[in-house]
């Protein structure tokens, strides 16, 4: 199985896009928000940390996803794809989407908790956050459809000992 190598150049570069713009997101923009914030509510409104919690968790979850994927698409690069190394990765994939969907479940139940505070209507960010769920459990669902043909492979192959 020989894959150009034109295509998994391009998914990684695809990849480390994706992470300098999570990096960004984390480092600047959050940040930034959050000032902004608490100049706009200066009576000491503690319901923005809970959310902030939840935000960096989801962005070092799918930084630390992005990373599985980049290492899967070197292994599949030198022709590794149906390796320990390969169903490890594609393992630590599947958890990590698990991970997210805990994160945002978490920040589903803390908009709940601060719109019985304070009125506001929270149902826009709640329908955003149920299709984040939908989104992560459709690429945990194909992590494992992935993941069974790899480790049938691998238990049929000879060990070289």
């Amino acid at each position: 199985m020989h894959i150009k190598r034109g295509s998994t150049n391009f998914l990684k570069v695809i990849i480390f896009l994706a992470g300098i713009t999570v990096l960004t997101l984390c480092i600047y923009w959050m940040p930034v928000l959050t000032i902004r914030d608490v100049k706009a509510h200066p009576g000491g409104d503690y319901s923005l940390y809970p959310l902030l919690v939840c935000a960096y968790g989801i962005c070092i979850t799918f930084s630390f996803t992005l990373y599985q994927v980049y290492k899967l698409l070197t292994y599949i690069e030198r022709n590794n794809a149906f390796s320990e190394l390969s169903l490890k990765s594609l393992k630590v994939i599947k958890k990590c989407a698990f991970t997210a969907i805990f994160f945002i479940v978490l920040m589903i139940i803390s908009l709940k908790v601060i719109s019985k505070i304070s009125g506001d209507d929270p149902a826009g960010p709640i329908s955003l956050s149920l299709m984040g769920i939908l989104a992560t459990s459709i690429i945990a669902a194909i992590v494992d459809v992935l993941q069974k043909p790899l480790k049938n492979v691998l238990e049929l192959k000879p060990k070289n000992d």
